[in-house]
This record gives structure tokens, sequence and C-alpha cells, in this order.
């Protein structure tokens, strides 16, 4: 038997690690329900899924738009029973300081990495009571620790994610719901590509800037997405049935020290 058989699993975002975690949960067995805002990233994420076998709805959500996400939340109930597992990815990245971020930018920012986390809770939490409990994974950074420069708004999202994280956890230990989070160092994304790229940068301009942000961590180079997915359904597993409220650091060293060599 598979860890996930029988258990249906909401993913937000439909690139990056939440697609690589939706690819690792249904190999493992579950159900997915998948909600991005990118028409085209769903399809292909549709289309993977399917093709693998997998039991799969994909939704195209605004994920900090309420009525949409009970929507999708509803929608997987309809179609696969329950809700299990959920895995909060979706994200956006501005840059800016204080004086040069917008406040439309600042609350775009909230709504869609920490809103929506609040949002899945709302409407996801009451579909996992009724099925005994289960389990919620958080995508924070570690950004949330020790951020860089220019990133306000997304550094500030990041370290709320830690603190709702355990919140959720304690108010919902008693209903069976074990609530975790991840803090990803640099990982192979599309945010990631975007930052490598800069303004029209070529192939070889990116590899060159993964090698560059690669160098930062101990283990000397950047993270795979399917790294952090398998870290992730072990939260989501059976067998991470004692842990909740806690944040694991996935990050290939980068935060073990104080970056002097």
């Amino acid at each position: 038997m598979k860890d996930f058989d029988g258990k249906v699993a909401l993913v937000t975002g439909t690139t990056g690690i939440g697609l690589a975690t939706a690819k690792r949960l249904a190999a493992g067995g579950a159900a997915i329900v998948a909600c991005g805002v990118d028409r085209e990233a769903n399809a292909a994420m549709q289309e993977s899924l399917a093709k693998a076998g997998a039991s799969v709805l994909v939704r195209t959500v605004d994920v900090s738009v309420s009525d949409q996400v009970r929507e999708a939340v509803a929608a997987g109930v309809a179609k696969f029973g329950g809700i299990d597992v959920i895995v909060n990815s979706a994200a956006v990245h501005p840059y800016g300081t204080a004086t040069t971020t917008d406040w439309e930018t600042w609350n775009r920012a909230m709504t869609v990495n920490v809103g929506s986390i609040y949002l899945t809770a709302h409407f996801g939490i009451p579909e996992m009571i009724k099925r005994g409990g289960g389990a919620i994974v958080n995508v924070a950074s570690v950004q949330g620790f020790a951020c860089q420069q220019n990133v306000a708004a997304y550094a500030t999202t990041k370290g709320a994610i830690h603190t709702l994280t355990r919140s959720l956890a304690l108010d919902y230990a008693a209903s069976g719901i074990r609530v975790n989070s991840v803090s990803p160092g640099s990982i192979r994304t599309p945010i990631l590509e975007k930052a490598a790229r800069g303004d029209g940068g070529s192939d070889a301009d990116a590899e060159e800037a993964y090698r560059r942000f690669g160098a930062a961590h101990p283990l000397g180079r950047i993270g795979e997405p399917e790294e952090v997915a398998e870290f992730i359904a072990f939260l989501c597993s059976s067998k991470a049935g004692f842990c909740t409220g806690a944040d694991y650091k996935i990050d290939g060293g980068l935060t073990a020290g104080i970056g002097v060599k």
C-alpha cells in the first residue's frame, strides 16, 4: 500500500515546488486538487499528472480571493470526497524596499503568500476534520529568518508564514491536524529563474547565476524542487505523525553559519 492511497491533497501553486509536490503525492497514491493562477502551467500540470495515471483536478484560481478558494475546495470535495492534505506553495516574489514597494504590491504579496494559507485553512480544515484529521505543510523560506536586501514584502510574508503555521498547529492539534512549514534556500523554480535571468538574460546567464547562488550554500549548489517535495511528502505522511508546529529548513546549510569563511 502506498503512503497516500485513499487520500486527497489540495496543492496551491502549479509550477516549481507545487508541481513537484503534486507529482510526489500523486505517485504515493493521492488524488490531487491543484490551484494556480497561470492557465498554461495549470494545463501542463493536468496533462502531466493525467499521463502518469493520477486522479487530478486542476482549477484556475487566484488563491488570494476567498470565493475562488472556497469553490476550489468544494470542487475537490465533490469530486474526490474530502480533503486530507493541504500544501500551500503558491507565492509571488516582489523585489523592493519600504520606499520602493508600492502599497498595492505589498498587499498583493500579503494576500497571496499569507492570505492564501489562511483561506485554504478556513475552508479546508472543516473538511479535514470530517475525515478525522490530516496534515498541512506551508512553504515558507529562509528569507523568513535571515533576509537579503530589497525583499521587504516577500521576506515579511515568509516570516508571517512561520507564525501562522505555529498558530494553526496549536489550534487544530486536538482535531488530529498537524501543521508544519518548510523553509527552502535557493531552489530551481520559475521564481529563481526569473531572478537568475534578470532582464532578458540567456540560458548561459541563468546557469552562471545558479552557480553563483549555489556557491552561497555550504553544499555548493542550489536545490531541486523534487528535494523539497520529498520532505513535504514525509511531513504529510503518517511517518511524521509526531511532527507539528515546526519549521524545517531545506537550504543546503545556508543558515547554519554566519556567512563568513
